[in-house]
């Protein structure tokens, strides 16, 4: 029966990934076979119930094809033991008894964590490129990875898509897993704790939930407005992020704004939020972009040996795709991946003509965050004042301009651009066009401030 249920194991990696595998299936504990019952330990019956819902049918299948027939599963709850526990026991073991975890460890350095979001290997503080932009939020998360006493928790980092917040995430969990293998870490996107904890509550596992989130060494939560405006899922985050502050444990929280500046969240969480370092990763300047080009340059030319791209090209990319970092890396990547399979030299024609969509794109660069920061800066206002629900003279008119200058300068739609202006309507947005636009033709000083405000934001 060992050797059917190494089998199955094998199988179900194979079938569902290493990630599903080493997040759940390893924490099953077989213990026998009898009478078509397959029974296993599980460490919490929120486990076994969530394997037994996603995965229980192809588990039965696969003992079947072992020639066992088996029907039913068995669950037997180990008493929410410590989770290092449970993965000791497992039988995920190598040929050194140690357990391997080939998604998101190393196998020179085995992962005993938490059930926790795969790490990408590529996400460390060697890869990432510092320019000013970013400079602060790197000092910061290099510090927190360090370890020892920090005087700064939560890390709160936030920025536009593209501008590295998971790439620093990332760094800091596999800085911290080198420092200390046996670090318990937990790294998952908000979307996943509210997922989990809905299915904690279906199943009327809230210990199991508590235990799973308040026994970490760090809690690292990626994009965390996604919990704006669901009141039981930001009621258990309040209270797991209080739990763990108490005890010491650190914790790092991502964002696409500053805390006070989310829309839907609670000011008990915002104020939490805002009690460590709250950092701010800005859009990439051409120094950076062109570094973050070099080298990656260095990692292609290894892959690609044969294929030479000028500085020129990289200049010329550069300065026109500012947007995202991702964007811009993906471009070189295609690069190399079309003169590779064409066997064409890489000119300014080929990339013109290799990346028109891209560069087409690239022509609306201006976002309505870097537009709002932009008015605010430019007014002496807060970015949560351009979102507020103020109607003040001062307020209201950069308003206006910030609403004018997304319509005119992006192509997003009228109701997403009230939306980010504080869930406003889209006739709201109409209005202020218009009224901006008239404004233009009679008042002079108007005219000159949008137009200095349009040549910053296109620059």
């Amino acid at each position: 029966m060992d050797r059917a249920w190494k089998n199955v194991r094998s199988s179900i990696q194979k079938e569902l990934g290493a990630n599903i595998f080493n997040n759940w299936i390893v924490t099953l504990d077989y213990k026998n076979f009898e009478s078509g019952k397959i029974t296993f330990d599980v460490p919490s019956s929120f486990i076994a119930n969530w394997i037994e819902t996603n995965y229980g049918d192809l588990i039965i299948d696969l003992f079947n094809k072992e020639g066992l027939a088996a029907d039913t599963l068995v669950f037997v709850n180990r008493g929410n033991k410590p989770l290092e526990e449970v993965l000791k026991n497992s039988q995920n073991k190598n040929a050194n008894g140690r357990l391997d975890f080939p998604a998101s460890g190393s196998s020179s350095s085995p992962d005993i964590q938490l059930p926790s979001s795969p790490l990408d290997k590529r996400f460390t503080f060697d890869r990432f490129v510092v320019g000013k932009p970013n400079e602060l939020a790197h000092a910061a998360a290099r510090r927190v990875a360090e370890g020892g006493p920090v005087t700064f928790n939560p890390l709160f980092l936030y920025g536009g898509v593209g501008l590295g917040k998971t790439h620093l995430m990332h760094a800091i969990a596999w800085q911290t897993k080198n420092r200390n293998p046996n670090a318990r870490m937990l790294y998952l996107s908000a979307e996943q704790f509210m997922y989990r904890f809905v299915q904690a509550l279906r199943f009327k596992d809230m210990h199991g939930f508590k235990e799973l989130f308040r026994s970490v060494d760090m809690l690292m939560v990626d994009d965390v407005q996604f919990i704006a405006g669901k009141e039981s899922t930001q009621d258990e985050f309040f209270h797991t992020f209080n739990a763990l502050v108490e005890h010491g444990k650190q914790i790092v929280i991502s964002g696409d704004r500053a805390p006070g500046e989310i829309d839907g969240l609670e000011d008990r969480i915002k104020s939490r939020l805002a009690w460590g370092l709250v950092v701010d990763l800005h859009p990439t300047d051409y120094e950076l972009r062109l570094g973050i080009l070099q080298s990656k340059v260095e990692v292609q030319s290894k892959l690609h040996p044969g294929i030479y791209i000028d500085t020129g090209i990289l200049e010329f990319l550069a300065h026109r795709i500012s947007s995202n970092v991702r964007v811009l890396e993906g471009s070189l990547t295609r690069l190399y991946a079309y003169a590779s399979l064409v066997g064409r030299k890489v000119d300014i024609d080929m990339a013109q003509e290799c990346l028109a969509d891209i560069l087409r794109i690239s022509e609306r660069k201006v976002t309505i965050d870097e537009i709002i920061r932009k008015v605010s800066d430019h007014y002496n206002l807060r970015m949560s004042d351009m979102i507020s629900a103020r109607r003040s003279r001062v307020i209201a008119r950069p308003r206006q301009v910030a609403m004018f200058l997304a319509k005119t300068l992006t192509s997003k739609s009228l109701p997403e651009i009230g939306r980010r202006f504080g869930g406003r309507d889209h006739t709201t947005v109409i209005h202020a066009v218009k009224k901006i636009e008239d404004l233009k033709h009679k008042d002079l000083q108007i005219a000159e401030e949008v137009e200095i405000l349009r040549r910053m934001l296109e620059a």
